[in-house]
Protein backbone atom coordinates (compact mmCIF):
# COMPACT_ATOMS: atom_id res chain seq x y z
CA UNK A 1 0.00 0.00 0.00
CA UNK A 2 1.66 3.29 -1.19
CA UNK A 3 2.80 6.09 1.58
CA UNK A 4 1.92 9.65 1.04
CA UNK A 5 2.47 12.70 2.78
CA UNK A 6 -0.07 15.70 2.86
CA UNK A 7 1.36 19.29 2.73
CA UNK A 8 -0.05 23.01 2.62
CA UNK A 9 -0.43 24.82 -0.62
CA UNK A 10 1.78 27.96 -0.30
CA UNK A 11 -0.96 30.17 -2.62
CA UNK A 12 -4.06 28.48 -0.31
CA UNK A 13 -5.54 26.47 1.90
CA UNK A 14 -4.93 23.72 -0.33
CA UNK A 15 -3.73 20.24 0.99
CA UNK A 16 -1.24 18.53 -1.91
CA UNK A 17 -0.22 15.28 -1.33
CA UNK A 18 3.30 14.56 -1.93
CA UNK A 19 3.86 10.88 -3.40
CA UNK A 20 6.55 8.87 -1.85
CA UNK A 21 8.46 5.33 -3.12
CA UNK A 22 6.76 2.29 -2.56
CA UNK A 23 7.33 -0.58 -0.39
CA UNK A 24 7.19 -3.03 -2.97
CA UNK A 25 10.08 -0.48 -4.70
CA UNK A 26 12.11 -0.70 -1.62
CA UNK A 27 11.71 -4.30 -1.53
CA UNK A 28 12.80 -4.70 -5.13
CA UNK A 29 15.90 -2.43 -4.56
CA UNK A 30 17.48 -4.94 -1.60
CA UNK A 31 16.59 -7.91 -3.86
CA UNK A 32 18.41 -6.43 -6.48
CA UNK A 33 21.18 -5.85 -4.00
CA UNK A 34 20.85 -9.51 -2.37
CA UNK A 35 20.92 -10.87 -6.15
CA UNK A 36 24.16 -9.15 -6.97
CA UNK A 37 25.67 -10.26 -3.42
CA UNK A 38 24.75 -14.26 -4.54
CA UNK A 39 26.02 -13.59 -8.12
CA UNK A 40 29.35 -13.15 -6.47
CA UNK A 41 29.46 -16.08 -4.19
CA UNK A 42 27.91 -18.52 -7.30
CA UNK A 43 31.21 -17.23 -9.24
CA UNK A 44 33.27 -17.33 -6.25
CA UNK A 45 31.50 -21.37 -5.79
CA UNK A 46 31.95 -21.88 -10.24
CA UNK A 47 35.95 -20.90 -9.68
CA UNK A 48 36.43 -23.01 -6.58
CA UNK A 49 34.74 -25.95 -8.23
CA UNK A 50 37.06 -25.50 -11.54
CA UNK A 51 39.81 -25.95 -9.48
CA UNK A 52 38.62 -28.94 -7.35
CA UNK A 53 37.87 -30.68 -11.01
CA UNK A 54 41.23 -29.88 -12.35
CA UNK A 55 42.74 -30.89 -9.07
CA UNK A 56 40.47 -34.10 -9.55
CA UNK A 57 42.02 -34.75 -12.98
CA UNK A 58 45.35 -35.98 -11.27
CA UNK A 59 44.14 -37.95 -8.19
CA UNK A 60 45.36 -41.41 -8.23
CA UNK A 61 42.62 -43.44 -5.82
CA UNK A 62 44.79 -45.57 -3.23
CA UNK A 63 42.69 -48.73 -3.67
CA UNK A 64 43.40 -49.80 -7.47
CA UNK A 65 46.14 -46.78 -8.35
CA UNK A 66 44.08 -46.09 -11.13
CA UNK A 67 42.04 -42.77 -11.83
CA UNK A 68 38.81 -42.13 -9.79
CA UNK A 69 35.58 -42.74 -11.65
CA UNK A 70 33.84 -40.93 -12.99
CA UNK A 71 30.14 -39.49 -12.29
CA UNK A 72 28.86 -39.41 -15.39
CA UNK A 73 30.34 -42.38 -16.63
CA UNK A 74 28.80 -44.79 -13.36
CA UNK A 75 25.12 -43.57 -13.75
CA UNK A 76 25.23 -44.13 -17.32
CA UNK A 77 27.12 -47.83 -16.52
CA UNK A 78 24.36 -47.90 -13.86
CA UNK A 79 21.21 -47.21 -16.46
CA UNK A 80 23.06 -49.56 -18.90
CA UNK A 81 22.68 -52.79 -16.16
CA UNK A 82 19.34 -51.62 -15.28
CA UNK A 83 17.79 -52.01 -19.43
CA UNK A 84 20.08 -55.40 -19.40
CA UNK A 85 19.00 -56.72 -16.37
CA UNK A 86 14.97 -55.84 -17.89
CA UNK A 87 15.77 -57.25 -21.01
CA UNK A 88 17.17 -60.49 -19.81
CA UNK A 89 14.30 -60.77 -17.86
CA UNK A 90 11.77 -60.43 -20.78
CA UNK A 91 14.16 -62.87 -22.91
CA UNK A 92 13.75 -65.61 -20.15
CA UNK A 93 10.13 -64.70 -20.10
CA UNK A 94 9.75 -65.25 -23.52
CA UNK A 95 12.39 -68.07 -23.85
CA UNK A 96 10.27 -69.89 -21.28
CA UNK A 97 6.70 -69.69 -23.10
CA UNK A 98 8.88 -71.41 -26.16
CA UNK A 99 10.08 -74.31 -24.70
CA UNK A 100 6.55 -74.96 -23.10
CA UNK A 101 4.25 -74.61 -26.20
CA UNK A 102 7.21 -75.37 -29.34
CA UNK A 103 9.56 -78.10 -27.13
CA UNK A 104 12.87 -75.96 -27.01
CA UNK A 105 13.82 -72.59 -25.38
CA UNK A 106 14.96 -69.88 -27.73
CA UNK A 107 18.77 -69.98 -27.67
CA UNK A 108 20.74 -67.17 -26.16
CA UNK A 109 23.76 -65.72 -25.77
CA UNK A 110 26.24 -66.37 -23.33
CA UNK A 111 25.79 -63.20 -20.61
CA UNK A 112 28.55 -61.11 -19.94
CA UNK A 113 29.81 -62.02 -16.15
CA UNK A 114 31.93 -59.69 -14.24
CA UNK A 115 34.44 -60.93 -11.58
CA UNK A 116 32.45 -61.35 -8.18
CA UNK A 117 34.58 -59.93 -5.26
CA UNK A 118 33.29 -59.97 -1.76
CA UNK A 119 34.28 -58.54 1.92
CA UNK A 120 35.81 -60.42 4.01
CA UNK A 121 35.01 -59.93 7.76
CA UNK A 122 37.69 -61.40 9.93
CA UNK A 123 35.94 -61.92 13.09
CA UNK A 124 37.28 -64.54 14.78
CA UNK A 125 34.39 -64.22 17.93
CA UNK A 126 31.73 -62.56 16.18
CA UNK A 127 28.64 -64.69 15.22
CA UNK A 128 25.08 -63.41 14.22
CA UNK A 129 24.69 -62.37 10.53
CA UNK A 130 20.98 -61.37 11.16
CA UNK A 131 21.35 -58.50 8.16
CA UNK A 132 19.30 -60.99 5.56
CA UNK A 133 16.05 -60.66 4.36
CA UNK A 134 14.22 -62.41 1.53
CA UNK A 135 15.85 -62.50 -2.10
CA UNK A 136 18.45 -59.17 -0.67
CA UNK A 137 21.66 -59.34 1.06
CA UNK A 138 22.36 -56.37 3.35
CA UNK A 139 26.21 -55.88 3.68
CA UNK A 140 27.91 -57.27 6.80
CA UNK A 141 29.28 -54.50 9.42
CA UNK A 142 32.72 -53.27 8.03
CA UNK A 143 35.54 -54.95 10.68
CA UNK A 144 38.66 -53.54 11.66
CA UNK A 145 40.18 -56.25 9.38
CA UNK A 146 37.91 -56.06 6.17
CA UNK A 147 40.53 -56.69 3.36
CA UNK A 148 38.44 -55.94 0.77
CA UNK A 149 36.45 -53.01 1.73
CA UNK A 150 36.63 -51.49 -1.56
CA UNK A 151 36.05 -54.41 -3.28
CA UNK A 152 32.35 -55.74 -2.65
CA UNK A 153 30.53 -56.40 -5.99
CA UNK A 154 27.28 -54.90 -6.72
CA UNK A 155 26.11 -56.93 -9.15
CA UNK A 156 23.57 -59.86 -8.36
CA UNK A 157 24.27 -62.99 -10.07
CA UNK A 158 22.12 -63.95 -13.17
CA UNK A 159 19.67 -67.12 -12.15
CA UNK A 160 18.32 -69.48 -14.76
CA UNK A 161 14.91 -68.86 -13.46
CA UNK A 162 13.63 -66.19 -11.19
CA UNK A 163 13.25 -67.17 -7.38
CA UNK A 164 9.53 -68.38 -6.80
CA UNK A 165 7.18 -67.21 -3.74
CA UNK A 166 7.68 -69.42 -1.04
CA UNK A 167 4.31 -70.48 1.08
CA UNK A 168 4.26 -71.32 4.51
CA UNK A 169 4.18 -75.41 3.19
CA UNK A 170 7.33 -74.36 0.99
CA UNK A 171 9.14 -73.16 4.02
CA UNK A 172 7.62 -76.62 6.32
CA UNK A 173 9.04 -78.24 3.63
CA UNK A 174 12.34 -77.04 3.58
CA UNK A 175 12.91 -76.86 7.49
CA UNK A 176 11.78 -80.78 7.34
CA UNK A 177 14.07 -81.62 4.51
CA UNK A 178 17.24 -79.88 6.48
CA UNK A 179 16.12 -81.38 9.49
CA UNK A 180 16.59 -85.02 7.79
CA UNK A 181 19.93 -83.69 6.00
CA UNK A 182 21.32 -82.71 9.32
CA UNK A 183 20.64 -86.04 10.98
CA UNK A 184 22.29 -87.78 7.70
CA UNK A 185 25.17 -85.25 8.11
CA UNK A 186 25.77 -86.42 11.74
CA UNK A 187 25.82 -89.81 10.92
CA UNK A 188 28.10 -90.04 8.61
CA UNK A 189 30.20 -87.64 10.15
CA UNK A 190 31.03 -89.80 13.32
CA UNK A 191 30.16 -92.97 12.29
CA UNK A 192 32.79 -95.58 10.28
CA UNK A 193 32.11 -98.97 9.82
CA UNK A 194 30.12 -100.17 8.22
CA UNK A 195 29.55 -96.63 6.62
CA UNK A 196 33.12 -95.58 5.73
CA UNK A 197 36.00 -98.42 4.48
CA UNK A 198 39.23 -97.04 4.69
CA UNK A 199 40.91 -97.20 1.16
CA UNK A 200 43.93 -100.36 0.44
CA UNK A 201 45.57 -97.83 -1.81
CA UNK A 202 45.71 -94.03 0.11
CA UNK A 203 43.92 -94.69 3.15
CA UNK A 204 41.16 -92.14 2.21
CA UNK A 205 37.25 -93.21 3.50
CA UNK A 206 35.59 -94.48 1.12
CA UNK A 207 31.63 -94.73 1.29
CA UNK A 208 30.33 -98.33 1.39
CA UNK A 209 27.03 -97.68 -1.09
CA UNK A 210 24.80 -100.73 0.10
CA UNK A 211 25.36 -99.64 3.96
CA UNK A 212 24.16 -96.45 2.84
CA UNK A 213 21.32 -97.60 0.91
CA UNK A 214 20.54 -99.64 3.74
CA UNK A 215 20.72 -96.79 6.67
CA UNK A 216 19.32 -94.45 3.91
CA UNK A 217 16.97 -95.09 1.61
CA UNK A 218 15.65 -92.41 -1.02
CA UNK A 219 12.75 -93.87 -2.77
CA UNK A 220 12.31 -90.59 -4.36
CA UNK A 221 15.95 -90.47 -5.63
CA UNK A 222 16.64 -89.84 -9.50
CA UNK A 223 16.64 -93.30 -11.45
CA UNK A 224 19.83 -94.64 -12.44
CA UNK A 225 21.21 -94.18 -15.47
CA UNK A 226 24.33 -95.40 -17.12
CA UNK A 227 25.72 -91.40 -16.56
CA UNK A 228 24.59 -91.33 -13.59
CA UNK A 229 27.65 -91.40 -10.71
CA UNK A 230 28.10 -90.16 -7.11
CA UNK A 231 30.93 -88.65 -5.80
CA UNK A 232 31.46 -89.39 -1.21
CA UNK A 233 34.50 -88.36 0.69
CA UNK A 234 35.41 -87.53 4.40
CA UNK A 235 38.14 -85.97 5.56
CA UNK A 236 39.25 -84.26 9.07
CA UNK A 237 41.64 -80.95 9.81
CA UNK A 238 42.61 -78.99 12.60
CA UNK A 239 42.22 -75.11 11.26
CA UNK A 240 43.56 -72.08 12.69
CA UNK A 241 40.13 -70.51 13.40
CA UNK A 242 37.28 -71.37 16.52
CA UNK A 243 34.02 -72.58 14.97
CA UNK A 244 31.62 -68.85 15.62
CA UNK A 245 33.58 -66.81 13.22
CA UNK A 246 33.68 -70.32 10.56
CA UNK A 247 29.99 -70.14 11.47
CA UNK A 248 29.76 -66.90 10.25
CA UNK A 249 31.27 -67.38 7.45
CA UNK A 250 29.49 -70.14 5.53
CA UNK A 251 26.42 -68.42 6.65
CA UNK A 252 27.27 -65.36 4.54
CA UNK A 253 27.71 -66.17 0.88
CA UNK A 254 30.32 -63.00 0.01
CA UNK A 255 32.59 -64.37 2.80
CA UNK A 256 31.92 -68.04 1.72
CA UNK A 257 33.34 -66.92 -1.48
CA UNK A 258 35.80 -65.22 -0.20
CA UNK A 259 36.72 -68.36 2.30
CA UNK A 260 37.44 -70.42 -1.07
CA UNK A 261 37.87 -68.39 -3.73
CA UNK A 262 39.33 -71.40 -5.84
CA UNK A 263 36.23 -73.13 -5.65
CA UNK A 264 33.28 -71.20 -4.79
CA UNK A 265 32.98 -68.64 -7.96
CA UNK A 266 29.22 -68.05 -7.67
CA UNK A 267 27.52 -67.95 -4.25
CA UNK A 268 24.28 -65.87 -3.16
CA UNK A 269 21.29 -66.43 -0.37
CA UNK A 270 18.07 -66.56 -2.39
CA UNK A 271 15.71 -66.73 0.67
CA UNK A 272 16.12 -66.85 4.59
CA UNK A 273 14.09 -69.71 5.65
CA UNK A 274 14.70 -69.03 8.98
CA UNK A 275 17.31 -66.93 11.06
CA UNK A 276 17.32 -68.39 14.40
CA UNK A 277 20.74 -69.67 16.15
CA UNK A 278 20.67 -71.70 18.48
CA UNK A 279 17.70 -73.53 16.55
CA UNK A 280 19.21 -73.53 13.65
CA UNK A 281 19.34 -70.77 10.82
CA UNK A 282 17.89 -71.89 7.34
CA UNK A 283 18.59 -70.44 3.90
CA UNK A 284 17.90 -71.40 0.14
CA UNK A 285 20.86 -70.74 -1.52
CA UNK A 286 22.56 -70.78 -4.96
CA UNK A 287 26.12 -71.49 -5.93
CA UNK A 288 28.66 -72.48 -8.79
CA UNK A 289 31.61 -74.88 -7.84
CA UNK A 290 34.83 -74.57 -10.35
CA UNK A 291 37.73 -76.44 -10.67
CA UNK A 292 40.49 -73.47 -12.05
CA UNK A 293 40.34 -74.73 -15.65
CA UNK A 294 38.14 -73.69 -18.52
CA UNK A 295 38.58 -77.96 -19.58
CA UNK A 296 36.32 -78.66 -16.75
CA UNK A 297 32.59 -77.48 -16.20
CA UNK A 298 31.36 -76.04 -13.26
CA UNK A 299 28.50 -77.47 -10.98
CA UNK A 300 25.54 -75.47 -10.11
CA UNK A 301 22.92 -76.18 -7.09
CA UNK A 302 19.95 -74.82 -5.35
CA UNK A 303 20.40 -76.19 -2.18
CA UNK A 304 19.37 -75.47 1.15
CA UNK A 305 21.83 -74.62 4.02
CA UNK A 306 21.18 -75.36 7.26
CA UNK A 307 23.53 -74.76 10.63
CA UNK A 308 22.93 -75.86 14.38
CA UNK A 309 24.64 -75.87 17.27
CA UNK A 310 25.01 -79.37 18.62
CA UNK A 311 26.56 -78.52 21.98
CA UNK A 312 28.18 -76.06 23.57
CA UNK A 313 31.63 -75.28 21.16
CA UNK A 314 30.12 -77.69 18.87
CA UNK A 315 28.48 -76.40 15.51
CA UNK A 316 27.44 -78.54 12.14
CA UNK A 317 26.49 -76.79 8.88
CA UNK A 318 24.84 -79.14 6.25
CA UNK A 319 23.88 -78.26 2.25
CA UNK A 320 21.53 -80.61 0.61
CA UNK A 321 20.19 -79.76 -2.81
CA UNK A 322 16.26 -78.68 -2.85
CA UNK A 323 13.73 -79.80 -5.96
CA UNK A 324 11.19 -77.26 -6.65
CA UNK A 325 8.02 -78.67 -8.79
CA UNK A 326 8.25 -80.08 -12.02
CA UNK A 327 5.91 -77.02 -12.73
CA UNK A 328 7.96 -74.39 -11.52
CA UNK A 329 10.37 -72.48 -13.90
CA UNK A 330 12.58 -71.84 -11.15
CA UNK A 331 14.47 -75.12 -10.48
CA UNK A 332 16.31 -76.26 -13.71
CA UNK A 333 17.71 -79.53 -14.15
CA UNK A 334 20.88 -79.46 -12.95
CA UNK A 335 23.77 -82.07 -13.89
CA UNK A 336 24.65 -82.48 -9.93
CA UNK A 337 22.73 -82.65 -6.91
CA UNK A 338 23.68 -82.50 -3.62
CA UNK A 339 22.85 -84.95 -0.71
CA UNK A 340 23.72 -83.91 2.73
CA UNK A 341 26.88 -82.67 2.56
CA UNK A 342 28.49 -80.24 5.32
CA UNK A 343 31.38 -80.58 8.08
CA UNK A 344 31.14 -80.73 11.84
CA UNK A 345 33.32 -77.49 13.77
CA UNK A 346 34.26 -78.20 17.10
CA UNK A 347 36.27 -75.79 19.14
CA UNK A 348 39.79 -76.72 20.91
CA UNK A 349 41.05 -75.37 23.61
CA UNK A 350 44.02 -73.40 22.04
CA UNK A 351 41.52 -71.95 20.07
CA UNK A 352 41.68 -73.93 16.59
CA UNK A 353 38.68 -75.87 15.82
CA UNK A 354 38.83 -79.52 14.63
CA UNK A 355 36.61 -80.06 11.48
CA UNK A 356 35.23 -83.40 10.02
CA UNK A 357 33.89 -82.78 6.28
CA UNK A 358 31.46 -84.84 3.94
CA UNK A 359 30.88 -84.35 0.69
CA UNK A 360 28.36 -86.57 -1.42
CA UNK A 361 27.14 -85.87 -4.51
CA UNK A 362 25.21 -86.78 -7.47
CA UNK A 363 27.15 -86.55 -10.70
CA UNK A 364 25.04 -86.65 -14.51
CA UNK A 365 27.97 -86.92 -16.93
CA UNK A 366 27.06 -85.75 -20.70
CA UNK A 367 30.26 -86.28 -22.13
CA UNK A 368 33.17 -87.50 -20.78
CA UNK A 369 35.59 -85.26 -18.56
CA UNK A 370 38.43 -84.04 -20.28
CA UNK A 371 41.39 -86.61 -20.21
CA UNK A 372 44.22 -84.27 -18.41
CA UNK A 373 41.24 -83.73 -15.38
CA UNK A 374 39.49 -87.08 -15.95
CA UNK A 375 41.19 -89.24 -12.82
CA UNK A 376 41.28 -85.90 -10.93
CA UNK A 377 37.46 -85.94 -11.29
CA UNK A 378 36.33 -89.30 -10.77
CA UNK A 379 38.54 -90.04 -8.01
CA UNK A 380 36.55 -87.08 -6.02
CA UNK A 381 39.93 -85.20 -5.47
CA UNK A 382 39.05 -82.19 -7.67
CA UNK A 383 35.26 -81.39 -5.98
CA UNK A 384 36.18 -83.60 -2.54
CA UNK A 385 36.57 -83.16 1.27
CA UNK A 386 39.99 -82.60 0.66
CA UNK A 387 40.24 -79.70 -1.35
CA UNK A 388 37.62 -78.31 0.38
CA UNK A 389 39.72 -78.57 3.61
CA UNK A 390 43.22 -77.69 2.38
CA UNK A 391 41.56 -74.67 1.27
CA UNK A 392 39.65 -73.77 4.28
CA UNK A 393 43.05 -74.53 6.17
CA UNK A 394 44.82 -72.21 3.86
CA UNK A 395 43.20 -69.12 4.39
CA UNK A 396 42.80 -69.55 7.79
CA UNK A 397 46.14 -69.71 8.25
CA UNK A 398 46.68 -66.78 5.85
CA UNK A 399 43.61 -64.60 8.08
CA UNK A 400 45.60 -65.37 10.93
CA UNK A 401 48.96 -63.90 9.64
CA UNK A 402 47.56 -61.15 8.43
CA UNK A 403 46.34 -60.03 12.01
CA UNK A 404 49.40 -59.75 12.68
CA UNK A 405 50.59 -56.09 12.38
CA UNK A 406 54.03 -56.39 13.65
CA UNK A 407 56.87 -55.30 10.96
CA UNK A 408 58.77 -58.83 11.57
CA UNK A 409 56.57 -60.28 8.76
CA UNK A 410 57.99 -57.96 6.20
CA UNK A 411 61.21 -58.49 4.55
CA UNK A 412 61.45 -54.63 3.18
CA UNK A 413 65.29 -54.40 1.84
CA UNK A 414 64.23 -51.60 -0.70
CA UNK A 415 61.69 -50.14 1.49
CA UNK A 416 59.19 -50.09 -0.78
CA UNK A 417 56.58 -51.44 2.22
CA UNK A 418 57.31 -48.08 4.39
CA UNK A 419 54.34 -48.62 7.18
CA UNK A 420 51.87 -50.94 8.48
CA UNK A 421 49.30 -49.85 6.09
CA UNK A 422 51.47 -50.26 3.13
CA UNK A 423 51.48 -53.74 4.10
CA UNK A 424 47.65 -53.62 4.19
CA UNK A 425 47.60 -52.31 0.97
CA UNK A 426 49.98 -55.33 -0.55
CA UNK A 427 47.14 -57.61 1.57
CA UNK A 428 44.50 -56.07 -0.69
CA UNK A 429 46.20 -56.17 -3.97
CA UNK A 430 46.76 -59.83 -3.41
CA UNK A 431 43.18 -60.49 -2.41
CA UNK A 432 42.01 -58.72 -5.27
CA UNK A 433 44.85 -60.96 -7.89
CA UNK A 434 43.71 -63.94 -6.47
CA UNK A 435 40.57 -63.22 -6.68
CA UNK A 436 40.16 -61.72 -10.04
CA UNK A 437 42.11 -65.04 -11.02
CA UNK A 438 40.01 -67.32 -10.10
CA UNK A 439 37.03 -65.49 -11.29
CA UNK A 440 38.30 -65.15 -14.76
CA UNK A 441 39.82 -68.63 -15.36
CA UNK A 442 37.00 -71.21 -15.15
CA UNK A 443 33.45 -71.86 -16.55
CA UNK A 444 31.22 -70.96 -14.23
CA UNK A 445 28.02 -68.55 -14.87
CA UNK A 446 27.66 -69.97 -18.38
CA UNK A 447 31.31 -68.42 -19.85
CA UNK A 448 32.20 -69.58 -22.89
CA UNK A 449 35.44 -70.46 -23.95
CA UNK A 450 36.88 -70.15 -27.56
CA UNK A 451 39.35 -72.42 -28.77
CA UNK A 452 42.76 -71.71 -30.92
CA UNK A 453 45.74 -73.81 -31.98
CA UNK A 454 48.72 -72.53 -30.11
CA UNK A 455 52.58 -73.44 -30.75
CA UNK A 456 53.20 -77.65 -30.89
CA UNK A 457 49.94 -78.60 -30.87
CA UNK A 458 48.83 -76.76 -27.29
CA UNK A 459 45.33 -75.62 -27.77
CA UNK A 460 44.59 -72.35 -26.03
CA UNK A 461 41.09 -71.14 -24.96
CA UNK A 462 40.20 -67.78 -25.08
CA UNK A 463 37.03 -65.84 -23.52
CA UNK A 464 35.88 -62.20 -23.19
CA UNK A 465 34.14 -60.54 -19.98
CA UNK A 466 33.22 -57.18 -19.21
CA UNK A 467 34.71 -56.01 -16.04
CA UNK A 468 32.93 -52.90 -13.82
CA UNK A 469 33.62 -53.82 -10.47
CA UNK A 470 35.07 -51.33 -8.07
CA UNK A 471 39.31 -51.64 -7.53
CA UNK A 472 39.20 -52.71 -11.29
CA UNK A 473 39.70 -50.15 -14.56
CA UNK A 474 36.39 -50.30 -16.57
CA UNK A 475 36.91 -52.43 -19.67
CA UNK A 476 36.22 -55.62 -21.50
CA UNK A 477 39.25 -58.46 -20.01
CA UNK A 478 40.14 -60.99 -22.90
CA UNK A 479 41.27 -64.04 -20.59
CA UNK A 480 43.39 -66.69 -22.23
CA UNK A 481 44.18 -70.31 -20.46
CA UNK A 482 46.04 -73.21 -21.32
CA UNK A 483 46.77 -76.83 -19.82
CA UNK A 484 49.08 -78.98 -20.10
CA UNK A 485 50.91 -81.87 -18.27
CA UNK A 486 54.51 -82.05 -17.28
CA UNK A 487 56.64 -84.91 -16.14
CA UNK A 488 57.83 -82.97 -13.37
CA UNK A 489 56.71 -82.97 -9.72
CA UNK A 490 54.14 -79.84 -8.83
CA UNK A 491 56.67 -78.25 -5.93
CA UNK A 492 59.63 -78.04 -9.15
CA UNK A 493 57.09 -76.51 -11.06
CA UNK A 494 56.28 -73.97 -8.27
CA UNK A 495 59.73 -72.71 -7.84
CA UNK A 496 60.73 -72.26 -10.92
CA UNK A 497 58.01 -69.84 -11.71
CA UNK A 498 58.06 -68.34 -7.64
CA UNK A 499 62.15 -67.58 -8.08
CA UNK A 500 62.73 -64.64 -9.65
CA UNK A 501 66.13 -65.34 -11.54
CA UNK A 502 64.30 -67.50 -14.06
CA UNK A 503 61.41 -65.06 -14.83
CA UNK A 504 63.22 -63.57 -18.14
CA UNK A 505 63.07 -66.98 -19.33
CA UNK A 506 59.40 -67.52 -18.81
CA UNK A 507 57.67 -64.03 -18.94
CA UNK A 508 57.06 -62.15 -21.45
CA UNK A 509 56.69 -59.07 -19.57
CA UNK A 510 60.21 -58.49 -18.24
CA UNK A 511 61.43 -58.18 -21.75
CA UNK A 512 64.36 -60.10 -20.60
CA UNK A 513 65.29 -57.46 -18.10
CA UNK A 514 66.16 -59.11 -15.28
CA UNK A 515 63.98 -58.39 -11.64
CA UNK A 516 64.98 -58.50 -8.06
CA UNK A 517 62.71 -58.98 -5.27
CA UNK A 518 62.39 -55.60 -2.98
CA UNK A 519 60.26 -56.70 -0.57
CA UNK A 520 58.06 -59.75 1.00
CA UNK A 521 55.16 -60.56 3.20
CA UNK A 522 55.01 -63.55 5.22
CA UNK A 523 51.89 -64.89 5.41
CA UNK A 524 52.19 -68.80 5.75
CA UNK A 525 54.34 -71.28 7.93
CA UNK A 526 55.78 -72.83 4.28
CA UNK A 527 58.05 -70.37 2.86
CA UNK A 528 56.15 -70.18 -0.52
CA UNK A 529 53.07 -68.67 1.30
CA UNK A 530 54.44 -65.11 0.63
CA UNK A 531 53.32 -61.79 -0.98
CA UNK A 532 56.54 -60.40 -3.15
CA UNK A 533 57.14 -57.27 -5.19
CA UNK A 534 59.93 -57.75 -7.23
CA UNK A 535 61.14 -54.39 -9.51
CA UNK A 536 63.17 -54.43 -12.81
CA UNK A 537 66.78 -53.66 -12.05
CA UNK A 538 66.86 -50.69 -15.18
CA UNK A 539 64.28 -48.04 -15.62
CA UNK A 540 61.82 -48.24 -19.03
CA UNK A 541 59.36 -46.24 -20.64
CA UNK A 542 60.69 -42.54 -20.59
CA UNK A 543 62.27 -43.31 -16.89
CA UNK A 544 59.54 -45.29 -15.15
CA UNK A 545 60.14 -47.80 -12.96
CA UNK A 546 58.04 -50.90 -13.22
CA UNK A 547 57.86 -54.06 -11.40
CA UNK A 548 56.01 -57.12 -10.50
CA UNK A 549 52.85 -57.76 -7.24
CA UNK A 550 53.46 -61.65 -6.52
CA UNK A 551 51.13 -63.70 -4.66
CA UNK A 552 52.09 -67.61 -3.83
CA UNK A 553 49.67 -69.99 -2.38
CA UNK A 554 50.66 -73.37 -1.06
CA UNK A 555 48.09 -76.25 0.32
CA UNK A 556 47.82 -79.69 0.07
CA UNK A 557 45.45 -79.93 -2.74
CA UNK A 558 47.10 -77.36 -4.98
CA UNK A 559 50.15 -74.67 -5.22
CA UNK A 560 49.23 -71.23 -6.66
CA UNK A 561 51.00 -68.39 -8.10
CA UNK A 562 49.34 -65.00 -9.37
CA UNK A 563 50.79 -62.10 -10.84
CA UNK A 564 50.42 -58.25 -11.92
CA UNK A 565 52.07 -55.57 -13.09
CA UNK A 566 52.65 -52.47 -10.39
CA UNK A 567 54.33 -48.99 -11.43
CA UNK A 568 56.86 -47.23 -8.41
CA UNK A 569 56.45 -43.72 -7.70
CA UNK A 570 59.39 -41.39 -7.95
CA UNK A 571 60.15 -42.05 -4.10
CA UNK A 572 60.67 -45.44 -4.43
CA UNK A 573 57.07 -46.56 -3.02
CA UNK A 574 54.45 -48.31 -5.15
Amino acid sequence: MGVEAVALSLQGNTMLPIPRRSESAIIAQHERADNCTLRADNDKIRCENIAIREALKNVICPSCGGPPLNDDSYFDDQKLRLENAHLKEELDRVSSIAAKYIGRPISQLPPVQPIHLSSLDLSMSCFGNQAMVDHVLAPSPSLNLDLLSAGTSSSVPNFPYQPPYLSDMDKSLMSEIASNAMEELLRLVQTNEPLWLKSNVDGRDVLNSDSYDRIFPKPNSRPKTPNLRLEASRDSAVVLMNSLALVDMFMDPNKWMELFPTIVSVATTIQVISSGMMGGSLQLMYAELQVLSPLVSSREFYFLRYCQQIEKGTWAVVDVSYDFPQDSHFGPHFRSRRRPSGCLIQDMPDGHSKITWVEHVEIEDKTLPHRLYRNLIYSGMAFGAERWLATLQRMCERLTYLMITSDSTVDNPGGVISSAEGKRSMMKLAQRMVTNFCGSIGTASGRRWTTISGLNEILIRVTVHKSSNPGQPNGVVLSAATTIWLPTPPHTVFNFFKDETKRPQWDVLSNGNAVQEVAQITNGQNAGNSISVLRFKRKQEQGKVWGFASHSCISDSSELLAICQVEYGSDNCL
